[in-house]
């Protein structure tokens, strides 16, 4: 439950990493590739692995059920394709020579039958809904406070309004996901009401 307990704190922060650098990238108004396109993409990669070693944890602090099987799952679906989108978009800033054939090659990529829909579209939110679903199971239990449920949607909704509140959103999740550092690393006892 190490990897899970230090996940709770990395996983948000190489978020907010990778919103920093992407901010900071965009200034001259050219954004990939280049380093600056790279460096941000690896560290929100990084971020993802650590989300499954997370989302791992949590299931072990959540009661036996279907229900937590099955919002496991999803939630590891969510990662797994935003994995594959993060690898395909550092795949294409180390193929392309300017952001024109990033475009070209994240197009026919997209083009394949299903993509579009599984990697970009549907599949990739489904971590964040997972996340949320499961923090609301920990608060039920009394694992988590409510305003952690609260504070992940919100972060979970800051991207859909722009990417530029990226950071924004991943300091909501480390401050939100920072309880889980305790629990992951004990066993879980309910919060005292």
């Amino acid at each position: 439950m190490q990897i899970a307990r230090s996940a709770a704190v990395a996983a948000p922060l190489l978020m907010l990493a990778y919103g920093v650098i992407r901010l900071v990238g965009r200034m001259d108004g050219v954004y990939g590739p280049g380093l600056d396109w790279q460096a941000a993409h690896v560290a929100n990669l990084a971020g993802l692995v650590l989300f499954v070693f997370l989302v791992l944890g949590i299931r072990r602090l959540l009661t036996r059920s279907v229900g937590r099987e099955a919002v496991v799952a999803i939630t590891l679906v969510g990662a797994g394709t935003s994995i594959v989108q993060f690898v395909a978009d550092i795949a294409w800033g180390l193929l392309a020579a300017d952001k024109a054939g990033m475009r070209e090659l994240s197009g026919q990529f997209r083009a394949l039958p299903g993509v579009d829909l599984a990697f970009y579209q549907v599949g990739p939110q489904l971590l964040y809904v997972g996340v949320v679903v499961l923090t609301g199971m920990l608060a039920y239990r009394g694992l988590l406070p409510w305003w952690s449920v609260g504070l992940v949607l919100v972060s979970s909704l800051l991207p859909v309004v722009t990417l530029d509140l990226l950071p924004l959103a991943a300091a909501g999740y480390l401050v939100a996901l920072l309880p889980l550092r305790r629990l992951l690393g004990t066993q879980a006892q309910p919060l005292t009401r």
